[in-house]
């Protein structure tokens, strides 16, 4: 069983709503893998940028999921599906109940993580998964040759192969949304791509991603909670900014171990709140 790295800053026990004892038991999430997590203090994320994220002109992309908002719905799934035009068998974004040492049980959402450092781009043979400008982890499908090397390197198993042709369309449209996103064909991989369609068309409109819904993913839209936030990480007045300044711990999942810089944040389960949706 693994449990939370400690604080790159430590926190005061009295003041940190999640002891190391109680702290997220992850195991079973990616697949049976137990997931090690790093807190990162909200004052240091600034030097947590790196070299060339920070030299990089232009918004660096980013999402934080609050797991106490979460109640479990899976709307961010549906919505997901919907756009995407998946069926019930090829999930992006999946959500899995967990269990704290304590017994709270709460709800973990897992999309990619667009890590900076991202195994499946290096691994891929044909640069089929690559960055954008922008450090969303894209796909060239007419590129992909099927190898699923990205799909076995992703440490938290957030790829899918497609095995079969396109479906008509999703069991998850119309009621989350309509088709937004071309189908991809038989025999490649595909996985959350941080929905870049809506934010490329949206800022041609001067839309603001993470802000005006148009431009923001699907996922972040739908959630009935406001559990997600998203928008531009080098941008202090960005919804995603705003929120991690909020908040006093965000952690990054396996960061420690894999250094892997994902650009999905978590606010961990406050295991002393009278939050319903923990089981107290």
């Amino acid at each position: 069983m693994n449990e939370a790295c400690e604080n790159q800053q430590p926190v005061p026990e009295k003041d940190n709503p999640v002891s190391r004892r109680d702290f997220v038991k992850v195991a079973g999430a990616l697949a049976g893998a137990a997931v090690l997590t790093q807190f990162i203090s909200i004052k240091t994320l600034a030097s947590n940028v790196s070299p060339s994220e920070a030299s990089t002109e232009g918004p660096q992309w980013g999402m934080l999921i609050d797991i106490n908002l979460c109640i479990g719905c899976k709307y961010c799934t549906y919505a997901c599906q919907a756009i995407n035009n998946l069926g019930d068998d090829m999930l992006y974004n999946v959500v899995t109940t967990e269990t704290l040492q304590n017994g709270k049980e709460y709800f973990l959402s897992r999309p990619c993580m667009h890590c900076e450092e991202a195994p499946c781009v290096h691994v891929c043979p044909v640069k089929a998964t690559y960055h954008r400008p922008d450090g969303i982890v894209i796909m060239d499908y007419d590129r992909c040759i099927g190898c699923r090397y990205c799909q076995v390197a992703c440490p938290y198993d957030a790829r899918v192969f497609n095995w079969k042709e396109p479906i008509k369309t999703s069991p998850k449209s119309p009621n989350f949304g309509l088709q937004e996103v071309p189908n991809r064909p038989r025999g490649v991989v595909e996985k959350c791509t941080f929905c870049s369609h809506r934010i490329d068309s949206g800022m041609k409109r001067g839309l603001v991603p993470g802000v005006d819904n148009l431009a923001t993913p699907a996922c972040v839209v739908l959630c009935p909670t406001g559990a997600r936030v998203f928008g531009d990480l080098t941008n202090p007045e960005s919804p995603i900014s705003k929120a991690l300044s909020a908040t006093k711990v965000a952690l990054r999942l396996r960061e420690e171990e894999l250094s892997t810089e994902p650009r999905v944040f978590y606010v961990p389960p406050d295991t002393h709140s009278n939050n319903p949706f923990q089981g107290s």
